[in-house]
Parts: C-alpha cells; sequence; structure tokens
C-alpha cells in the first residue's frame, strides 16, 4: 500500500454497529476521561495543596495533550473499530499490536474491579457491611447493572451518561460557588507539606494525577460507533480536556480557600467539604454525585474495553465467538460478559491495589499509542488526516516524549509490590502472544483455509 492511500483499508467495518452523535459522545469521552474530582483529595494531604493544584494544572500539558493531539490526528488517518490496538499493529507489526490489545484488556479488567469496590467502598459509608463477601456482592451487582446497560447499546450508554453527569454537575456547581464565596485561605499554600520529604509527596502526587488524565485515547475503540468520527473525534477531545482540568481544579481550589484544612483532606473528603459548606442536604448531595462519578467511570470504561476482545477476534487473535456483535442490540455481548466475569473476580482486592498494578498496563498502552502515532506519521506521510498535530517533526518528537519521560518518573517512585505484579502482568503479553501464534499454526496445519 503506498503512503499517500493511508492505512484505512487494511480493516473491513464492523457490521450492525449502531452509531451516537456528538453530545453523547462527549458525555462518554469526559466519563471516562475525567468523571469528576473525586478520589483526587488525597493527594492535596500528600502533596500539599500548592503542588497538588500545580500538577493539576500542568500535568495535562505534558501528558493528556499530546496523547490527545496524537489521537485526533490517527482518528483521522485511520477511524477503525478498535482504535489505538489497531494503530499499534499497523504501525509496530502483529507482536506489538497483540500486547497492545491484550494489555488493555487484562489491565482494564482491574479498573472496572476498581470503579465497582469504589462504589462499594462510598455506599459503606451509609450502610455499614459486616464481611468483604458482602462488600464484594455490592460491587458486583454494580457491574451486573453496567454490563446490562452495555448490553443494551451504545445509545442508552452514551444518553444516560450525559444525563447522569448533567446531573452531577448541580451539587459541584453549588459547591464551588459556596467555597468561593466563603473564601479565606489561600488554596496554593503551602506549596509542599511540612514535615515530609519532598521526593514521596511529589512522586504520590504526580502518580494521581497521571491517573486523573489518563485514557484519552481508550475511547477510539468505539470509532465506528460516532458520527462522522474524523470530525466528531477531535471536537471531542478538544472540549473535554479543558473541562476536566476546569472542573478539578476550581473544585478543590473551592474547598480549600473555604476550609482550609488540607491535612484532613483524604479520599472521600469532598462529601465532608461540601457537608461543612453547606450543610447535610449538600453533603448528600456531593455525595450522590460521588456515586453518580464512580458509575459513569465504570459504564464507559467497560464500553470501551469490549470493542478490544471484538477487534482482537476480528484479527484472528481470539477466539471467533468475540467477533460476534448482536444484531438486536449492536454490541458484543460475549465480550460484554466475559470481561465483567473477569472484572467481578477482581474485585476482592482494594481500590490502591487495583489501580496500582493497573498503571503498569495504562503506562505500556500510552507509550505504544504515541510510537504509533510517530510510526504512522512517517510510514504514511502523504496519507489524507483531516486533523494533523502542529510543528512538523518537533512537534511529533514532542508527542512522544513528553509524556513517556512523564512515565518513566512515575514508575521510578512506584510502590515495590505493585511494581511487581504490574511487570508480571505484563510479562503475560509475550506468552498470551505466543500461545496464540501456536494455536493459529495448529489450526493453519489442519485445515486447507487459511487462518487469517
Amino acid at each position: 500500500m503506498s503512503s499517500a492511500s493511508g492505512p484505512t483499508g487494511l480493516y473491513a467495518p464492523t457490521k450492525n454497529l449502531r452509531r451516537i452523535g456528538l453530545a453523547p459522545f462527549v458525555a462518554l469521552l469526559f466519563a471516562y476521561c475525567a468523571g469528576g474530582p473525586f478520589s483526587l483529595e488525597s493527594m492535596i494531604s500528600t502533596s500539599g495543596p500548592g503542588l497538588g493544584l500545580t500538577f493539576l494544572l500542568v500535568v495535562p500539558l505534558l501528558f493528556a495533550l499530546p496523547i490527545a493531539l496524537a489521537t485526533a490526528e490517527m482518528t483521522t488517518l485511520m477511524p477503525v473499530e478498535g482504535g489505538f490496538y489497531r494503530w499499534s499493529r499497523a504501525a509496530l507489526g502483529d507482536f506489538w499490536g497483540f500486547q497492545c490489545g491484550w494489555w488493555n484488556w487484562t489491565g482494564t479488567f482491574l479498573m472496572s474491579a476498581a470503579y465497582g469496590v469504589a462504589m462499594a467502598d462510598y455506599l459503606e459509608d451509609w450502610m455499614p457491611m459486616h464481611s468483604r463477601a458482602e462488600h464484594w456482592g455490592v460491587a458486583f451487582v454494580f457491574l451486573l447493572v453496567v454490563a446490562y446497560l452495555n448490553v443494551r447499546g451504545i445509545h442508552l450508554v452514551g444518553n444516560l451518561t450525559l444525563v447522569l453527569l448533567l446531573a452531577m454537575s448541580v451539587p459541584l456547581v453549588i459547591f464551588i460557588v459556596l467555597g468561593f464565596h466563603h473564601a479565606r485561605f489561600n488554596p496554593f499554600h503551602p506549596f509542599l507539606p511540612t514535615g515530609m520529604p519532598w521526593q514521596g509527596g511529589f512522586g504520590v502526587g504526580l502518580a494521581i494525577a497521571l491517573w486523573s488524565y489518563a485514557g484519552y485515547e481508550e475511547l477510539s475503540t468505539v470509532i465506528e460507533e460516532v458520527e462522522n468520527p474524523a470530525r466528531n473525534f477531535p471536537i471531542g477531545l478538544a472540549i473535554v480536556l479543558p473541562l476536566a482540568i476546569g472542573i478539578y481544579v476550581t473544585t478543590l481550589a473551592a474547598g480549600l480557600t473555604a476550609l482550609g484544612n488540607w491535612r484532613e483532606w483524604e479520599t472521600g473528603y469532598l462529601v465532608t467539604a461540601a457537608r461543612l459548606l453547606g450543610g447535610n442536604v449538600l453533603g448528600t448531595s456531593m455525595f450522590v454525585a460521588a456515586v453518580i462519578c464512580n458509575f459513569v467511570l465504570l459504564d464507559s470504561t467497560l464500553l470501551s474495553i469490549t470493542r478490544v476482545p471484538l477487534t482482537m477476534a476480528e484479527d484472528g487473535f481470539l477466539h471467533p465467538a468475540l467477533a460476534k456483535v448482536s444484531a438486536r442490540f449492536g454490541t458484543p455481548v460475549r465480550s460484554i460478559v466475559l470481561s465483567t466475569v473477569f472484572c467481578a473476580a477482581l474485585a476482592f482486592f482494594t481500590v490502591p491495589q487495583l489501580i496500582g498494578v493497573y498503571a503498569w498496563t495504562r503506562i505500556a498502552t500510552s507509550i505504544e499509542t504515541v510510537l504509533s502515532f510517530w510510526k504512522l506519521r512517517r510510514k504514511y506521510p502523504d496519507a489524507p488526516r483531516s486533523f494533523r498535530v502542529a510543528g512538523g517533526a518537533v512537534g511529533a518528537a514532542a508527542v512522544v516524549l513528553a509524556p513517556t519521560l512523564l512515565f518513566v518518573w512515575a514508575m521510578i517512585y512506584s510502590d515495590v509490590t505493585t511494581r511487581k505484579w504490574g511487570l508480571l502482568n505484563l510479562a503475560t503479553g509475550p506468552v498470551a502472544y505466543l500461545w496464540v501464534r501456536h494455536r493459529r499454526r495448529v489450526l493453519a496445519g489442519s485445515s486447507p483455509v487459511t487462518v487469517e
């Protein structure tokens, strides 16, 4: 294939898919990439309010923005279902393409399980649970509900997400207005926590900020389920990134400037802060907003993850049963069910355990995404793109280097235990690829039909 024609023709369109418009797509993109300002509170007490807010302002420019720009260009170059997985395969070959898909699919089991566990954690604050098994049961119910919604189709998931995010915004706006109305403290003071080595706070805060701004390539897996993706994907990314920065920073700054008690900020503290500022009504509303946040995060994550095994099966890497799309709902039902089973099996662990291990697969797939952007730019320089990252080779290099260097820094300061399990999870990718290659050779030798 010539460099002018581009790589789009490498894959046939997936059949029976439905399409959504710009508004529900933006809602899904925001739900996956941000969700809301909840679970960020611990970086304030660990890194200090000044450094924590600085991370939320600077990290997206060095990390989320480059990945969003790379995603926007590759979406217009290669708008195929499976998104970043198929971009990696087209750019880097079968082995690395398989690793990208496998790492993302298996890693996101941990992320989805973490959202289910987080929802059970929030509910436990209001309805005490008496055993870990009961806690798991609540998380499992949330996972089942989200799986059912995903089976019913992207229209239901997208429109419901849009409605829930609008409802969540009401207590957040009230909290922000009240916080700045009662402003008494400098939200950036102190910049660093006193009596604590700066390296520890820096590493923890950077890791949380990277996690908070991760995933701007993830919804590329549903490219063929979005109307006019070459137009709507870049628009959606341009809307969501500044919106996420604004909501993160203004919400936390509003609470800090009104209360000033930054040492007390731990995960879930925004509910307490809302109760202190607006009484029980606002506190309860903020709790509901936190539950909505975790729900839409889980809902959009399951939507994204289930298109990876669908397209990997279409490409012959997974069982062909996973390549089936329901003619009634336009969804990969088998992929949704299988992914939910694995997520439920991991819901016995805690959120920090799950997130810490997940971070390694998140980093690996994001690095592959920006490397694929670089490779496809060189491999198909003249292929048509309705969006192109500015700056030529220098701009492309910045898109690759900025997030990669941040990833390296975050991994240097990662926890030893999660590092061990994260690397072990990455090691399953090459093992799985060797097994798939072996099975394909066996099938090719026992059948006259070529296995694709």
